[in-house]
């Protein structure tokens, strides 16, 4: 089993080809309050006065960026020989990183490119060659009016929005993923899938999980209605699953093959990794809106980027909100650049009209 699973992949099949899963109504779109961590959502976790920029954005045109858990071994390799542009940036990424990261993307082996240190930069880099290949053969970057990037791929948003560098950005999804990988070795920790309720019921498992095991679970991932990822100790989620279904009427609990609990507390200790190598880059003001996976909230202040990014690794993923933002504000259509599936699917769950366009690599 690789020491860094396929998390978003393994999230979407339950949530895209599980009878159960497919049984569940999204529900409908809303105008949000309820809490996540110390602040409501709706109301931005981080601000300054210089942060509105950017507020009232339109979502008519989004571009969309998978997370970790969509690469796969033959990654990038058609794309790499067709496209100048995208071999440019996996050499441009290799000598940052010191290794062939493109040899890695196609020939693996699995267990090396699962790893939080190399799954990171590599969908980082991956899937902006996809977003390379597209401009190159005609496709128009301009017109996209709104970014966004599911955990990892916030990044990968942020730097197609011109807020970072290539260069700085794997450089940061580097340092990111090794800082993961150490906080992970630091505990006995784990995520679960549960399938079938609401945030709500989930919020109400993780709290009797927690209360019969003694230790601490929380949802960790918002994906879409009735599919919620939790982060825990090992026991606490093995408590979720043994009560899920008997106690909360789930229709299933399903354990992940993570490194650890990711979006959760349990990553404090990359929290200062992080944010050292986020002082070390420039980061600018995005010149399009990027939603947050913090607070579903497009930020225009590059101090309070640099805090939210940081403040990401311990923070639930708000996807469900984010999506919900996106069609709320006028959204007509997205472009998922990168490897997989995942981002577009996920939408199609929250909204079966949206017209989604996958641009993979």
């Amino acid at each position: 089993m690789p020491s860094v699973p396929l998390l978003m992949s393994s999230l979407l099949l339950l949530a895209l080809l599980s009878p159960a899963a497919r049984g569940f109504s999204p529900r409908p779109l809303l105008r949000r309050s309820f809490q996540t961590g110390s602040f409501s959502l709706g109301a931005k976790a981080v601000t300054s006065p210089d942060d509105g920029a950017l507020d009232g954005y339109s979502a008519r045109k989004v571009f969309m960026f998978p997370g970790q858990g969509a690469q796969f071994v033959g990654m990038a390799e058609d794309t790499a020989k067709s496209s100048p542009a995208a071999a440019a940036l996996f050499s441009e990424a290799s000598s940052i990183l010191g290794y062939d990261l493109l040899s890695r993307c196609v020939s693996g082996p699995k267990e090396l490119l699962d790893t939080t240190a190399c799954s990171q930069p590599a969908i980082f880099v991956a899937s902006m060659a996809a977003l390379a290949k597209f401009e190159e053969e005609g496709g128009d970057v301009s017109s996209a009016t709104a970014a966004c990037g599911l955990s990892l791929g916030e990044y990968t948003a942020l730097c197609f929005a011109g807020a970072i560098s290539f260069a700085d950005g794997v450089r940061i999804t580097q340092a990111r993923g090794e800082a993961m990988q150490a906080a992970s070795d630091e505990a006995e920790s784990g995520m679960a899938s549960v399938i079938g309720l609401d945030k709500g019921k989930v919020g109400e498992l993780c709290e009797r999980a927690s209360e019969v095991s003694g230790e601490q679970v929380a949802i960790a991932n918002f994906l879409c209605a009735g599919n919620y990822a939790v982060s825990g100790s090992k026991k606490a989620i093995a408590t979720v699953r043994e009560i899920a279904k008997p106690e909360f009427k789930a229709r299933m609990a399903v354990p992940l093959a993570v490194a650890g609990a990711f979006h959760t507390s349990f990553m404090e200790p990359a929290v200062a990794p992080l944010k050292a190598v986020l002082e070390t880059v420039e980061v600018k003001r995005p010149r399009i809106a990027v939603v947050s996976n913090v607070d579903a909230m497009p930020h225009s202040d590059p101090a309070v980027i640099k805090q939210i990014l940081a403040r990401q690794v311990t923070s639930p993923v708000q996807w469900e909100a984010t999506m919900e933002t996106l069609l709320e504000g006028g959204f007509e259509e997205g472009y998922e650049f990168g490897p997989g599936k995942v981002v577009s699917g996920i939408m199609k769950r929250v909204d079966k009209t949206a017209k989604m366009t996958n641009v993979e690599v």
